[in-house]
C-alpha cells in the first residue's frame, strides 16, 4: 500500500473525475469529514475503507491502494504461466528470455510475489543449462524477497539453491540446507505437507550419493506417507522419481521401475518434457542394474535426445555418463570413450560427482585395453573429485578398483592404503559428514 498522501491524492482525483462530492463518496458508511481528512493525506485508510471507496469509485482495491491497474498484475501472472509452460516443453534459454522480461515488469510495478516467481523460473532455467552459479544467485534473490514469508512459502527457493549446490558436487552443503529447513518446519509446527514432500524428495539424492542409504530410505518413507495430502501432481511425480532411487539402493528394481512408471504417466499428462526425460534416464539405469543392456541403451538414448533437444546441457552430459557405462559393458569402447572424453570439462564447475564417474569409466576402459598407467591416472582423478564432493557412496567402489590395479602391478603397500581408505568410507556411510537426522514431521502421518 502506498503512503497516505499518495492514496489521498488518488481518491480525490478519481472522485473529481466522476463528479462526486465528498458526501456522495462517503455515504452511507463514512462521513464527509473522514473523506476530507483522507484526501489531505492525514490518515492511513484501512483495507475495509479502501475496499468501500473502490466500490463507490468503480475501481479495484489494488489500483486505489497502489496506483496499479488490477489487469497489469493479472497479465503478469498469465505471462509467468506461459514462461513456465515454455520451460516445461521448450528450451530453457528461450524460457529464460520470458522470465527476464517478466522480472523487469514485476520490478517496475513493485509486485514482490511475481518478482520472486520470475526469479524461481530463472533459477530453474539456469539449472537446466548448467549455469549453476547463476541458478544459486537467482534462488538466493527469491529467498531474500520472501524473507518475511513463512518457511513453506520459501521452500521452493531453498530447495532450488540446494539443488544447485548438489549439481556442483557440494553434497554436504546441499544436505545441510535441506535438513535445516526440514528441522525448522518440524520444530516451529509448520507442517505443510507440500513443503515437506518437496524437501524430503530433494534430500534423497545427496543422501544416496553420500552413502547415507538409511536416511534416504527414511526420507522416502516420510514423503510417501505425506503424498496423499499433496495436490500438485508434478510434485507427486517428482517424489516417485526420487523414491525409485531408494528402491534401487535396496535392490528392489521392480519397485523402482513401478515408481518410475507412475512418474512417467503424470509427466506425460502434464507435458513436462525435462522431467519425462529424467524418467527415461532412471529407467535406463534400472535396466542396466538388471543386466538388460539393450533396453538400458534405448532408454538412455531417448533421455539424451530429449534433453539435447531442450538444450539442457548439464543434464545431457550427466545422462551421457550413464550411457557410456552401458556402451562399455556392450563392448562399444570407442563410442563410450568418445562420450566420456567430451565430458571431462564438467569437473567441479559442472558436477564433480558425474565428472568423477566419467574418469572412473575411462579408467575401466583403459584397464580393458591393457593400459594400466592411463587407468591409474583416471582413477586418481576420480578419487580426488569424489572426495571433495563427499560422495561416499561411490568412493568405496572406486578405492577397490584402484587398489586392485595397484596390487596387480605389485604395489602392495600402496594398494593397502587405498583399500583402507575405501573401508573407512564403507564402514559408516554418511556418519562422518552428517549431523543428527532431521526432526520428525509435526503431525501424525497416514
Amino acid at each position: 500500500m502506498d503512503e497516505p498522501a499518495e492514496i489521498g491524492r488518488r481518491v480525490q482525483r478519481l472522485r473529481a473525475q466522476r463528479g462526486m462530492t465528498q458526501r456522495q463518496l462517503a455515504e452511507p458508511s463514512y462521513t464527509p469529514a473522514y473523506i476530507s481528512t483522507l484526501e489531505s493525506g492525514k490518515v492511513r485508510p484501512s483495507e475495509t475503507a479502501l475496499r468501500f471507496l473502490a466500490g463507490r469509485l468503480g475501481t479495484s482495491y489494488e489500483e486505489l491502494a497502489t496506483g496499479r491497474p488490477a489487469h497489469l498484475a493479472t497479465e503478469l501472472r498469465l505471462g509467468l504461466t506461459d514462461a513456465q509452460r515454455e520451460l516445461a516443453t521448450g528450451a530453457a534459454d528461450d524460457a529464460a528470455v520470458l522470465f527476464r522480461r517478466l522480472l523487469t515488469d514485476a520490478e517496475h510495478l513493485g509486485l514482490v510475489p511475481e518478482q520472486a516467481e520470475a526469479l524461481l523460473g530463472l533459477g530453474d532455467c539456469a539449472l537446466e543449462t548448467g549455469e549453476l552459479d547463476d541458478a544459486g544467485r537467482h534462488f538466493e534473490s527469491a529467498e531474500r524477497l520472501l524473507a518475511g514469508e513463512p518457511l513453506p512459502r520459501r521452500a521452493r527457493a531453498l530447495r532450488g539453491r540446494a539443488i544447485a549446490h548438489l549439481l556442483a558436487g557440494e553434497l554436504r552443503y546441499a544436505c545441510y540446507l535441506l535438513e535445516t529447513a526440514i528441522d525448522e518446519l518440524a520444530t516451529n509446527g509448520l507442517g505443510d505437507p507440500e513443503a515437506l514432500v518437496l524437501l524430503y524428495t530433494a534430500v534423497i539424492g545427496p543422501y544416496i550419493d553420500m552413502g547415507a542409504h538409511a536416511r534416504a530410505a527414511h526420507a522416502a518413507e516420510l514423503a510417501l506417507a505425506l503424498a496423499p495430502q499433496v495436490r500438485d501432481p508434478a510434485l507427486v511425480a517428482g517424489m516417485h522419481r526420487q523414491v525409485a532411487r531408494t528402491f534401487l539402493a535396496e535392490g528392489r528394481t521392480e519397485d523402482a521401475d513401478t515408481s518410475l512408471a507412475h512418474a512417467q504417466t503424470i509427466y506425460r499428462q502434464l507435458r513436462l518434457h525435462t522431467d519425462l526425460a529424467h524418467c527415461h534416464w532412471m529407467r535406463g539405469y534400472v535396466h542396466a542394474q538388471n543386466g538388460e543392456l539393450a533396453s538400458a541403451e534405448r532408454e538412455l538414448r531417448t533421455a539424451r535426445e530429449m534433453l539435447a533437444a531442450k538444450r539442457a546441457t548439464l543434464y545431457t552430459a550427466q545422462v551421457e555418463v550413464e550411457l557410456a557405462d552401458v556402451l562399455r559393458r556392450l563392448g562399444e569402447h570407442e563410442e563410450a570413450a568418445g562420450l566420456l572424453s567430451a565430458l571431462l570439462e564438467l569437473d567441479d564447475r559442472h558436477g564433480a560427482v558425474h565428472a568423477g564417474g566419467a574418469h572412473r569409466l575411462l579408467g575401466l576402459i583403459a584397464e580393458e585395453r591393457g593400459e594400466p598407467e592411463t587407468a591409474e591416472e583416471h582413477y586418481v582423478r576420480a578419487l580426488g573429485l569424489l572426495e571433495r564432493s563427499g560422495a561416499s557412496g561411490d568412493l568405496a567402489d572406486l578405492c577397490r578398483l584402484l587398489g586392485d590395479l595397484l596390487r596387480r602391478g605389485g604395489r602392495v603397500e600402496a594398494a593397502l592404503d587405498v583399500y583402507r581408505t575405501g573401508l573407512g568410507h564403507r564402514a559408516a556411510p554418511g556418519t562422518t559428514t552428517l549431523g543428527p537426522s532431521p526432526a520428525a514431521p509435526p503431525f501424525r502421518l497416514g
